[in-house]
């Protein structure tokens, strides 16, 4: 079947009537990436102006009978909108149907665009487009090609684009029998008919470039699309993902990037034309700053370690806590164990970023007695939320919660917490000690 939106594009309102309304459930996506479960009915009517999803494109939304519809999906001839509804619609009733036009043009911009790109590249370059995805930002097609696409031949194939659409070619819906009309069989159809499809097939014609069949909505003329703008190639295993904005969207990458040039330009307090080599700087400052830093890290450590040794055996401590929290790695700690004496039990910690709160993620270092090692270690890291391993007196983990670091710290206390002694006389007068 083919729908009133596939015949009129550009219809905004339509009324029908009711075939049938059931009782549903749908899981709705917001713009921030929640999921709510809708209730409400899913109605089939007897023609649509809401494009329900398909060939790679979205579907509409609008209302319903001043409901609104968040679904809209294809079964066999008829489509099935979700509206979201506390009642339901009596059959044969007469309903009008209302759509989001913005969503829609921007559809067919998007869509016809992605049409004229796959033609040209099969032009210039004979490359298929076995794939696109139209993204709710940015959408791109996937070329059977190996061979990553230069700038310029990007540039190229824009430059192509853009000419025809200021030419302002018709593009025209042929509805053609697919077992014998000629128009389709010169249509590309890279997927060929859906397998539950009846009757007519429909093919987009581009004057003079191109026919493919489509089910999805359109422009009538190229000069609708606006203006097409190729972001850049990437290959993705043996196909290269050519990205794209049309229409209405490039106006908004553009004010995108504008509003990012000048938040940059005020951070870097310098124009547009010199924001690479004052990044470049920032890079070289910072690489220098953060290898000075290391340095006074590992002094730091070392001298931490030094401490400890010069300390008389007899009044070095059982265990020794050392936890920084200022963005140093575990080369710190590797540092400090080099140097401190081996009969000290330590329990050391280092977070990963100084800008991080007190439950940020970090590395975690025992060492000492083997049988505390393999009582502790495994407690550390539950209580830090990590996970970790170790042997030999030896145990290193990465943790995800340094703001429990204080429950640790009671364990190790207590496990080194001097035993009391309670002595005991037997009957005949041994005398007997056990620990409380």
């Amino acid at each position: 079947m083919v729908f009133k939106c596939q015949e009129d594009s550009f219809l905004k309102e339509f009324k029908t009537k009711i075939v049938s309304s059931e009782f549903a459930t749908f899981d709705w996506t917001d713009p921030s990436g929640k999921v709510e479960k809708l209730k409400g009915f899913n109605v089939t009517c007897e023609d649509t102006i809401l494009f329900p999803e398909g060939g790679g494109q979205p579907c509409d939304y609008g209302t319903l009978g001043g409901f609104p519809v968040k679904n809209v999906q294809r079964k066999g001839s008829t489509a099935v909108h979700f509206v979201e509804s506390t009642t339901s619609f009596e059959q044969d009733a007469e309903v009008l149907l209302t759509l989001d036009y913005q969503r829609r043009l921007d559809h067919m911009q998007q869509h016809s665009g992605q049409h004229l790109i796959t033609a040209l590249f099969d032009r210039e370059f004979k490359y298929d487009t076995t794939s696109w995805s139209l993204g709710s930002s940015v959408s791109y097609i996937q070329l059977s090609t190996s061979h990553l696409i230069s700038r310029e031949s990007l540039d190229l194939i824009e430059r192509q684009a853009n000419d025809l659409i200021r030419e302002g070619r018709e593009v025209t819906v042929l509805l053609v029998d697919p077992k014998v009309a000629q128009e389709f069989q010169d249509a590309r159809a890279p997927r060929g008919l859906p397998k539950d499809h009846v009757g007519l097939a429909r093919v987009v014609r581009i004057e003079g470039i191109e026919s493919n069949m489509c089910c999805g909505t359109h422009v009538t003329n190229l000069s609708q699309l606006q203006c097409i703008k190729l972001l850049y190639a990437e290959k993705v295993k043996s196909n290269v993902l050519v990205h794209f904005v049309v229409g209405e969207r490039v106006l908004v990458k553009l004010g995108e990037v504008f509003q990012r040039e000048q938040q940059l330009t005020q951070a870097l307090k310098g124009g547009p034309g010199q924001h690479l080599e004052l990044v470049q700087k920032l890079q070289q400052n910072v690489k220098g700053s953060r290898k000075y830093f290391q340095q006074l890290l590992k002094r730091y450590a070392t001298a931490e370690a030094e401490r400890l040794c010069d300390l008389p055996k007899k009044d070095r401590p059982k265990y020794f806590s050392l936890h920084r929290r200022d963005g140093i790695e575990v080369d710190f700690i590797n540092t400090f164990l080099r140097v401190a004496p081996e009969e000290i039990f330590y329990f050391l910690t280092v977070s990963e970023s100084v800008f991080a709160g007190s439950s940020a993620k970090g590395h975690l270092v025992l060492r000492g007695d083997p049988e505390i090692v393999g009582k502790l270690g495994p407690q550390f890291v539950e209580i830090l939320e990590g996970k970790g391993n170790g042997k030999e007196g030896n145990f290193q983990g990465k943790i995800n919660n340094l703001s429990r670091l204080e429950k640790c710290q009671e364990l190790l206390e207590a496990e080194f917490k001097p035993k009391r002694i309670i002595e005991a006389t037997t009957a005949n007068g041994a005398q007997l000690e056990a620990e409380e």
